[in-house]
């Protein structure tokens, strides 16, 4: 009996230590042989750690001082890994993240095929962790049937006579906020946290109908468990250890995300007792409401799950507003840089819409804003790479690229590639996007990547550039911008791209 227990014992121990093996070294070292004789390089595997340390040095070591205030080449500060690796191996390379192989893909031909691709090759990535919980199961993340279920409810909800009717609830949100920037006249104001809460406004009753207090409570949970899943990014787990203990971290994000679903169930029941009480003939013609509508399907293949919703709103919720925050805050600092395209921008807004409000057609004229705003997302993109799972052997190119890969769509690389936009990539030019997107550049539909593209571009986009040129072109009508000389120019990368210590513009009143 004991001698067995022994034989048993020594069996799962040496069972374990294979895997660990397999999984920390003769895994990496055989991918990396395999991707080498394809000419695929990269910097060496560092046993368990990967590549780790080697990129937070690179990290802390580019982060340590602000960017001078005028210069906008953020690829090197952001990514210094991807930057001296492109330099070094291509602008298709092998790095690890942890014993995680990653295949960092800047080649615009590759991306295409890897967004055009047919075959389901390259999945939506999948996460562990807190960092699971938190980006949770919603449109973003899902694939065939599941997602195509909840992108028509998206579809609907954001196509263009919606958001026609969404349009004069943006209108009056951003008059609220210029009437409070009236006390902030001739002096400094920062627009990252004005724009913070403009954005959360907009989002929270034009797509969800709910008030700024219950959106601001979401976001706030929304906003902590993102900053938890940042800080456990990365870090070396193991599966046994994980299903004995939980860290602080996790029990703190279990407890966030468990309110955030009360949260999401009151605003739901909420909607469901104004219909069931004849108060209301329909759940809503926003997000919500539409997923409400498809909660109460009779079809149940194509009825939408509670969870399903909570996910979508989740989703929506944080993304919505981070982006279109990133977005009007870099726009508003590269205007008050360049005062020479703002005045351009200034006179077109005068021009189309005097000092009347924007309306849905008259904002569909302003070309040279729409050409600052393209050139902002080139330059600042909200999301400064795209990840997808390799999810079964397939090929890219000439490569050979087994399943289990992680691929790196690196967008910040591409859109400061000297190669695909020439030499003044890093330069503020809007003039690139006078005759539209698709002829910026030769690659311009693949190199121009800020909401992604295809079938899986952001549904949001719409919404989101409605959005910010209704905001702009109401503060040119009624402003000129400076760079407060408070303002330092730190572009930080968590999640999205934002300026760490906000952006403290001065308010000329015209």
């Amino acid at each position: 009996m004991i001698v067995s227990i022994i034989l048993s014992a020594f069996l799962i121990g040496t069972l374990v230590l294979a895997r660990f093996l397999y999984k920390s070294w003769l895994y990496p070292i055989s991918l990396q042989y395999l991707m080498n004789s394809q000419g695929i390089k990269g910097p060496p595997y560092q046993f368990r750690d990967g590549n780790n340390r080697e990129i937070g040095e690179m990290l802390m070591k580019c982060n340590s001082a602000p960017m001078d205030i005028s210069s906008h080449d953020i690829f090197p500060r952001l990514q210094p890994h991807f930057h001296s690796w492109i330099k070094l191996y291509g602008s298709t390379f092998l790095y690890w993240m942890n014993t995680k192989p990653q295949l960092v893909v800047a080649d615009v031909e590759l991306i295409k095929e890897i967004f055009t691709n047919k075959q389901g090759s390259f999945g939506k990535a999948k996460f562990d962790g807190i960092l699971k919980k938190f980006v949770g199961d919603g449109s973003v993340f899902q694939e065939g049937k599941k997602w195509l279920k909840l992108r028509k409810v998206a579809d609907h909800v954001f196509h263009a006579q919606s958001l026609k009717e969404m349009f004069p609830a943006m209108v009056g949100r951003v008059e609220t906020m210029l009437k409070t920037w009236k006390s902030y006249e001739g002096k400094e104001i920062e627009v990252y946290e004005e724009f913070k809460l403009l954005s959360l406004e907009i989002i929270s009753n034009s797509v969800f109908g709910s008030d700024y207090t219950t959106g601001k409570h979401i976001f706030d949970m929304l906003d902590k468990i993102a900053y938890i899943s940042s800080m456990s990014y990365g870090k070396i787990r193991n599966p046994i250890i994980d299903k004995i203990y939980r860290s602080s971290e996790e029990i703190e994000a279990d407890k966030i995300l468990e309110e955030l679903f009360e949260s999401f169930i009151g605003i739901i029941k909420q909607r469901e007792y104004k219909v069931k009480a004849g108060q209301s003939d329909n759940f809503g013609g926003d997000f919500l409401g539409s997923l409400l509508e498809g909660h109460h399907n009779a079809d149940k293949e194509a009825r939408i799950s509670v969870d399903e919703i909570i996910e979508e709103c989740k989703s929506f919720y944080f993304a919505g507003h981070k982006t279109v925050t990133s977005l009007l805050s870099w726009s508003m600092y590269l205007m008050a840089i360049h005062t020479d395209w703002q005045e351009k921008a200034r006179e077109e807004v005068l021009e189309f819409l005097g000092q009347e409000n924007p309306t849905t057609e008259t904002i569909s004229r302003l070309k040279i804003v729409g050409m600052i705003i393209n050139e902002t997302l080139r330059l600042y993109p909200p999301f400064v790479l795209l990840q997808r799972d390799v999810t079964k052997n397939t090929r890219l190119g000439k490569l050979k690229i087994p399943a289990g890969m992680e691929v790196i769509i690196a967008t910040l690389a591409v859109h400061h590639s000297s190669e695909v936009w020439g030499k003044d990539a890093h330069l503020f030019k809007p003039e690139r996007f006078a005759e539209g997107v698709a002829k910026a550049t030769r690659d311009s539909m693949m190199a121009f990547l800020s909401f992604g593209y295809g079938l899986r571009k952001c549904v949001g986009f719409n919404f989101a550039n409605t959005e910010v040129k209704i905001a702009l072109s109401m503060i040119l009508q009624r402003y000129r911008l400076t760079v407060s000389p408070n303002y330092t120019n730190f572009p930080f990368a968590m999640f999205t791209l934002r300026p760490k210590d906000g952006v403290q513009i001065m308010l000329h009143p015209l």
